[in-house]
């Protein structure tokens, strides 16, 4: 087995944490079968980490850095404000549609933390991540497209993580791609409403 930074390890079981849970359940996940997947043996999996829920807090950042890695709000900067809103809906929820087992992975893990004792925090961190990844897409956006908010940043962001959190478990429910894209052009009217480019000097 080749050698590898600690930093490089952790982000390969991770990744393997992240298959096994999406194809097993997150109950049936078990270091063992995380270690086989990887390709490594038990005694690096405990190197790397301390517990399993020092697992479970990485798996968290890393699910949520996949599900806004592709969100680019610059693809539609020629348009109007809601073009651009609406291209990084589309960017986000492309992902949904490509991977819906990540997002499904990602309800499971908090219904999982919130079951578990000593594991509740890691919900509530998985959605204060969530929140932070927004702030940071809303931030983006306002700076790229040169825009205006309306409201507070970290308000439309919450926002957003609400209604793109209800939308997606509607969608893995309901698997309804046409009213999925419905509502997502009524949340890009929506966002559109809350922000403006202010006028040129």
């Amino acid at each position: 087995m080749a050698r590898m930074p600690a930093a490089e390890r952790r982000r390969q079981l991770v990744e393997a944490a992240i298959r096994v849970m999406t194809r097993d359940g997150v109950a049936r996940a078990t270091t063992r079968s995380i270690a086989a997947e990887a390709g490594v043996s038990l005694s690096v999996f405990h190197y790397c980490f301390a517990s399993k829920q020092d697992l479970f807090e990485s798996v968290v950042e890393t699910i949520t850095e996949h599900s806004v890695a592709g969100v680019d709000p610059s693809v539609a900067l020629e348009g109007t404000v809601r073009d651009t809103v609406r291209a990084g809906l589309r960017a986000y929820w492309d992902h949904v549609v490509t991977h819906p087992g990540e997002h499904m992975l990602t309800y499971e893990l908090t219904q999982y933390a919130l079951r578990r004792p000593g594991f509740e925090h890691l919900a509530r961190r998985q959605y204060e991540r969530y929140a932070a990844a927004h702030v940071q897409l809303v931030e983006r956006l306002r700076d790229s497209a040169g825009l205006e908010l309306l409201v507070p940043a970290a308000t439309l962001a919450r926002y957003l993580a609400v209604v793109t959190d209800g939308l997606t478990l509607n969608h893995l429910v309901l698997c309804d791609p046409e009213r999925a894209e419905e509502l997502l052009d009524v949340i890009a009217d929506q966002c559109a409403a809350l922000v403006r480019r202010p006028p040129r000097p």
